[in-house]
């Protein structure tokens, strides 16, 4: 059986002045027989049509080691103020990390940030939060969530690199929190098409 697969185009076009809410897609195939997969779709601003990257399963695969993937790595600590956390990812590429941050004083909304290395990839959380609340960021789903519900931030979701991976976590200054990172190392898997 063979497979083959063609890429459409479509330009859509909307009234300037107002801002699109959503989108509703409807495939609608007539007069023909087989299979149909339908896969990917990818809206962009702009007038011409830019790159495409397939889907990253196909390329990474769960960390093994002797044929057994390696279960998710769990790394927890108290910040005061501003300290750099050091996680080993033993995989051979970059993963997604979620971050849980659990104040343990009152803090003013965008005194929490995290960043990668020197500063890099920063994230800043948007509002202020007290003892037990809790501020997920979850590379693994895309959410980023204040006691379970969804928050507005300013920035990047978090990954851990490969090998020695730096994180710095920036608190309002003289005050707390716990928190608990975790990511699923990933290895290379097989080879972009």
């Amino acid at each position: 059986m063979s497979v083959a697969f063609t890429r459409f185009t479509e330009t859509i076009h909307c009234k300037e002045d107002k801002r699109v809410v959503s989108v509703t897609v409807n495939l609608l195939l007539e007069d023909c027989t087989g299979t149909v997969y339908f896969t990917d779709i990818q809206a962009q601003e702009g007038n011409h049509l830019t790159g495409y990257t397939t889907n990253t399963e196909c390329m990474l695969q769960k960390y093994r080691e002797n044929e057994t993937i390696v279960p998710v790595r769990f790394y927890n600590g108290v910040v005061r103020s501003r300290e750099t956390i050091i996680l080993f990812n033993l995989g051979s590429t970059s993963a997604g990390l979620d971050c849980h941050i659990y104040p343990n004083q009152n803090m003013a909304a965008g005194s929490i940030q995290l960043s990668q290395g020197a500063g890099a990839h920063k994230v800043i959380f948007n509002e202020a939060v007290s003892p037990g609340d809790t501020f997920s960021l979850l590379a693994s789903t895309r959410q980023c969530l204040k006691n379970g519900n969804p928050t507005d931030k300013e920035g990047f979701f978090q990954y851990t690199a490969s090998g020695d991976s730096k994180h710095v976590v920036k608190l309002e200054d003289r005050k707390s929190a716990r928190l608990l990172f975790e990511f699923q190392e990933m290895q290379e898997g097989s080879e972009r098409p």
